[in-house]
């Protein structure tokens, strides 16, 4: 947690209209934030220990030819190297943000997320429509990119990643399933060959490509459809060869976008077992955005997204009362700066709608409606 005038963000104003607009939002985070005009963030620094620096202003402050500068020992601390957040994960998302912005519209898609996944976990990340699950997978997956924030898979740090090193985390480090077919496989392509085209990509010899892609069809249990087109099967079957061309190049991580959206509830709990089966063969990270009610009874974690947050979890866990048994256990998420989501049909059923009151009673916080009455 950021402390009150120890840690301190610095908004260097080269004259934006947003300057004032930026500092308020870090300042409602409970950040210390300063505002120093450009020719005076350098003695500014010279007496400050600074946390952060945001640079505010307009494309005319980097292009214009005679526009302000500020010195290169502003830039210090970004060339230091810190570890990432929650070092013992395989994806640490921490205070993150994504921020569209169509046209003259300001739409925050993800606001101060905080998400861990260790290494081999399978889990499931669900919520309603339009509350953040696949804007946080497609940055994840490296197809958009966060406009602030942590984010860390493995050694890579998503936020400062180079265009160069995003082509080789796509080929190399990530799996993507799509809902549908037609982003999933190539439909002039048989079987084998849509399973052999990534590894094509990245360079490897045929005879490796084919070795592999019969592998990975004998697992699937689809080894006697290896030349037939995607047209000439299933919906499930179409998943099982689309689950076997994201893990061609055994990449690390498996991404899947609502994998059974267009299957029935039979063929879904099938793929979501296949799913098991990958992470346990594999031992690949697997991470499934979905609405499927059943979820739960698949993955070792369900993470819900409410407004852009993670709000709550559900765990499985390992039960002394059933022998060799496992029970789940649903918990609210408090996240880095000490925010809490609580369930709404908890807030009709007291009635809080804006303030509230917060008491330490016996070692258990209780909160309840506040009373404005004088």
């Amino acid at each position: 947690m950021i402390v009150f005038n120890k840690d301190k963000i610095l908004v260097v104003d080269f004259g934006s209209q947003y300057t004032q607009l930026i500092a308020r939002r870090i300042r409602e985070e409970g950040v210390f934030c300063s505002i120093i005009p450009f020719n005076k963030a350098d003695e500014f620094l010279s007496v400050n220990n600074t946390k952060a620096i945001i640079l505010s202003g307009g494309p005319e402050t980097v292009k214009q030819k005679g526009s302000p500068k500020i010195a290169d020992k502003l830039f210090d601390n970004a060339n230091s190297s810190e570890s990432p957040p929650y070092d013992d994960n395989y994806i640490a998302c921490q205070d993150l943000f994504k921020i569209f912005k169509p046209a003259d519209l300001e739409v925050v898609a993800l606001r101060g997320l905080d998400l861990s996944v260790k290494e081999g976990e399978l889990v499931a990340i669900v919520g309603s429509s339009g509350s953040g699950k696949t804007t946080l997978l497609n940055i994840l997956a490296g197809l958009e990119r966060p406009s602030a924030g942590q984010v860390h898979i493995g050694k890579r740090d998503m936020l400062n990643i180079s265009d160069k090193e995003l082509v080789s985390y796509r080929r190399q480090d990530v799996g993507f399933v799509w809902q549908t077919t037609r982003r999933n496989l190539v439909p002039y392509l048989s079987v084998i060959e849509n399973i052999e085209l990534p590894m094509a990509i990245s360079g490897i010899r045929s005879r490796q490509r084919k070795e592999h892609s019969r592998e990975l069809l004998t697992v699937l249990g689809m080894e006697d459809k290896q030349n037939r087109s995607p047209a000439e099967l299933s919906g499930g079957e179409q998943q099982r060869v689309a689950i076997a061309v994201a893990l061609a190049n055994q990449p690390p991580l498996l991404l899947a976008d609502e994998p059974t959206g267009e299957l029935d509830s039979q063929m879904a709990d099938e793929i979501f077992d296949l799913f098991q089966d990958m992470n346990r063969t594999f031992g690949t990270t697997i991470v499934i955005v979905t609405h499927y009610p059943g979820i739960a009874q698949f993955v070792n974690r369900v993470v819900i997204i409410r407004d852009g947050r993670i709000s709550a979890e559900t765990l499985l866990q390992a039960s002394f009362q059933r022998s060799g048994g496992s029970i789940r256990r649903d918990y609210l998420v408090v996240d880095q700066v000490g925010r809490l989501q609580i369930p709404k049909e908890i807030l009709d059923e007291i009635g809080l709608v804006r303030l509230a009151t917060a008491q330490m009673v016996d070692g258990q916080i209780h909160i309840q409606p506040a009373s404005t009455d004088s």
